[in-house]
């Protein structure tokens, strides 16, 4: 726990101080490469481990590493648009924050309209429908998005891309989650929710900080139009990781095998007692 709570640390805090000293800075990178060792050490110790606390076999099942791919992939994309959708609407249109949230509804509130029932039929007809056709629409909605964005654009124009981005969001939340706990035996479900949350987590750290980098090297927050140049180019970008993330859903299982448990190695016994 020790380990994988360091090195997590340690590849969150990159992203988060990049957008402010630069990725080359050697905070970044002595960041990174920490991070990298202390999760590399993590699952040195969990192979050789008689009870590991994630058990590395179960990334062997393509449908628990399918899925874990798909939600960073997924985070990247929607936590780092909600960063900028959110300043599009106040510094790019001028609507206050009130007014910004309400009009954002249109994509959050899908999850709550379309979850239920993509978990529903997900049930019958399996979850990889859902994953592949959600992460489609994702990135059509928020490459439609960057694509109509601009100075005197009305927010009429940027309904539609946002309800297609919400919608291919809220196919993909439930039946990652299905995904990911259907991948293993009952007893492990904490292990595999954790396992992905984590990821999620991460996922959305680094979409804010690349989105951020993407946003300045093309534009700045100093006027309006200047807002929109760097806002097209880092939403093309989240939609470019969602592209990434149909990649992994179209190699998962087309639906869940009943998960048996993994095989631990057999370690040896104490000194003086039989093997």
């Amino acid at each position: 726990m020790a380990l994988a709570g360091a090195g997590l640390f340690a590849l969150t805090w990159a992203p988060v101080r990049a957008p402010s000293i630069g990725w080359s800075s050697p905070e970044v990178t002595g960041a990174l490469a920490a991070g990298t060792l202390l999760m590399a050490a993590f699952l040195a110790w969990e192979r050789r481990a008689r009870y590991p606390m994630l058990p590395l076999a179960y990334f062997g099942r393509r449908g628990f590493a399918t899925a874990n791919a798909v939600v960073f992939f997924q985070f990247i994309s929607v936590i780092g648009s909600l960063f900028f959708i959110t300043q599009l609407f106040q510094i790019g249109m001028g609507y206050s924050p009130l007014q910004a949230g309400l009009r954002i509804l249109v994509w959050m509130a899908m999850p709550m309209v379309i979850a239920p029932i993509a978990g529903a039929l997900a049930d019958k007809i399996g979850n990889k429908p859902f994953m592949v056709a959600g992460l489609v629409m994702q990135a059509i909605g928020l490459g439609w998005l960057a694509e109509v964005a601009g100075l005197g654009t009305g927010y009429g124009t940027l309904v539609a891309p946002l309800i297609t981005a919400g919608i291919g969001t809220a196919l993909c939340f439930p039946t990652v989650a299905n995904q990911v706990t259907g991948s293993v035996p009952q007893a492990d479900v904490g292990v595999a929710a954790g396992t992905n949350n984590a990821l999620n987590a991460l996922g959305g750290v680094f979409g804010i900080a690349i989105l951020a980098a993407i946003f300045a090297a093309h534009g700045s927050y100093a006027t309006h139009a200047t807002f929109i140049d760097g806002f097209r180019p880092a939403e093309w970008a989240a939609a470019g990781a969602s592209a990434i993330g149909v990649i992994a859903s179209a190699l998962a299982p087309a639906k869940s095998a009943t998960p048996g448990p993994v095989t631990l190695a057999p370690q040896p016994a104490p000194a003086g007692q039989p093997a």
